[in-house]
């Protein structure tokens, strides 16, 4: 099937954080109670025909506050990537000084002034191959398999948000009062930038991948949690669940099985 208009009616809940009256957040529905999910490893054809096995690993993962050394995202990474060995990550020998220890040189690059996995091979640094027997897919992912954490904890920031989307925005009302508004989105082409139009397949509005038998506020609840926080999320959680239960065509995204 092709993949849907990036343009169709969406429906949205707005709340004040719980936790903090400063914040209100505003919800896409129709993403968070669509039926979207990961098929990395089942069907998915990657973001480019050229490498259909990558995924969206093609180009590395820039880190959230990757304009400096040393930002909260790239060092709690730093921590996990020195517990990676040989048996879980292909590319090791690639980040490795002349002493055969890990370097942080060997794993991340600057580009356009921002800080990002290397790229070796057409892939993340990170990526395994198909054929290497310690697990296809991200090295770090599988780290949080082995040592019994959920991967939001290992990869960075980018990687396990994809493709939910948190933007911020500050609002003045009428009555001169301000608050921030924080948006839980659908993280589409558009999110890429211009180069997102240049994306051979992409997930999020795709209906290969909307065959999950949850919806992704369910699904998602680790990383929306980690996102919002759980007083927020509890009350998204409701909402998401009235939402369905209404019926409401502007309750299924377009990509979702009819």
């Amino acid at each position: 099937m092709p993949e849907v208009d990036l343009v169709f009616p969406r429906a949205f809940v707005e709340f004040e954080d719980p936790a903090d009256e400063s914040q209100v957040f505003r919800c896409d529905l129709t993403w968070l109670t669509s039926r979207w999910t990961c098929i990395f490893g089942n069907g998915c054809p990657g973001i480019y025909a050229s490498s259909p096995d990558v995924g969206c690993c093609t180009l590395g993962a820039h880190f959230s506050d990757g304009e400096k050394k040393g930002g909260e995202d790239e060092t709690r990474v730093a921590k996990w990537v020195d517990r990676l060995d040989d048996s879980i990550w292909e590319k090791r020998s690639r980040a490795l000084d002349a002493k055969g220890r890990v370097k942080r040189s060997g794993w991340v690059a600057t580009e356009d002034g921002e800080r990002k996995t290397r790229v070796v091979g057409g892939a993340c640094i990170f990526h395994n191959s198909a054929e290497f027997e310690g697990g296809y897919g991200c090295a770090l992912h599988h780290l949080a398999i082995r040592e019994d954490v959920h991967f939001v904890e290992t990869k960075p920031d980018v990687c396990w948000q994809l493709p939910i989307r948190r933007t911020f925005r500050e609002v003045t009302r009428q009555d001169d009062t301000a608050y921030t508004e924080v948006t839980i989105a659908e993280y589409d082409r558009r999110g890429w930038g211009p180069g997102g139009h240049d994306l051979d397949w992409y997930c999020s509005g795709n209906t290969e991948a909307h065959v999950a038998v949850e919806p992704v506020f369910v699904s998602n609840a680790t990383e929306l949690i980690e996102l919002m926080g759980q007083p927020a999320y509890d009350v998204l959680a409701a909402n998401c669940e009235a939402h369905l239960a209404s019926r409401s065509r502007l309750a299924v995204h377009p990509a979702d099985p009819t």
